[in-house]
Order: C-alpha cells, then sequence, then structure tokens
C-alpha cells in the first residue's frame, strides 16, 4: 500500500531516532559487564543497513549531521567514512570548533570529549 514503509526502513529510522538523541558515544561493550547501550546497538542497525540500503542510509546520515546531538553527529561522521570518505572529511573539518561535551566508552573507562576535540583526533587518524 502506498504510504507504507518497509520493515527495514521503520528499523533504520528508529535508529538514527536513537542517534540523534544520543548523549554517550560507545563503539562496543561498556563497564565492567561489557553492556552494549541502546545507542551502540542502534549505531551497529544502520551500519549494518549500508550493506542493502546505500543510499537511504546515506540520506539518514545526513539528517543525523543536521540534527544530532553532538554525539549523533559524532556517529554520523562515522559511519559516512564507510560510504563517503570525502563527505566524512568534510563533517569532520565542520566539527572540529564545536565545544560541545559528551560522554565516551573505550571499554570500561568512561571519559568526556568535546565534539572538536573528538573530530580534530578523527582527521589525524585518517
Amino acid at each position: 500500500m502506498f504510504g507504507m514503509r518497509k520493515a527495514w526502513e521503520r528499523d533504520l529510522g528508529a535508529a538514527v531516532d536513537e542517534l540523534v538523541a544520543a548523549d554517550t558515544l560507545a563503539f562496543g561493550g561498556v563497564g565492567i559487564a561489557g553492556a552494549t547501550l541502546p545507542v551502540t546497538e542502534a549505531y551497529h542497525r544502520v551500519e549494518a543497513a549500508l550493506d542493502d540500503h546505500p543510499e537511504e542510509v546515506r540520506r539518514q546520515l545526513d539528517r543525523l549531521l543536521a540534527e544530532g546531538s553532538p554525539a549523533g553527529r559524532a556517529y554520523a561522521a562515522t559511519l559516512l567514512e564507510r560510504v563517503d570518505p570525502a563527505a566524512a572529511r568534510a563533517a569532520w573539518t565542520s566539527l572540529r570548533d564545536d565545544r560541545t561535551e559528551f560522554t565516551t566508552f573505550v571499554g570500561c573507562v568512561m571519559g568526556r570529549s568535546t565534539l572538536g576535540d573528538y573530530a580534530t583526533q578523527r582527521l589525524a587518524a585518517a
């Protein structure tokens, strides 16, 4: 029926909505127990959709860059590295002066970073 979204579109949209509001950046399990945060699960769902629906994911990443929290924009630029490295570099470059802070997790270590510092690190690593 016209106007009905497919299940993958609903799942992708819900995952991107989760990333738009993200306050934490974590790509794997966190804390002593290695628990996976809902936002990390959402990131992995968007990442998995890249293989089958790259054009729609690309559109959603543009929305995430425009509307996302600082952590959400970091997730978007990270995902862009897989589909459009030039756009990812441009996104990281545009984020370098953003002083907004967010929480980061690397394993069981929680920290804080500004989006600008994180973007500068990603540009240096590229």
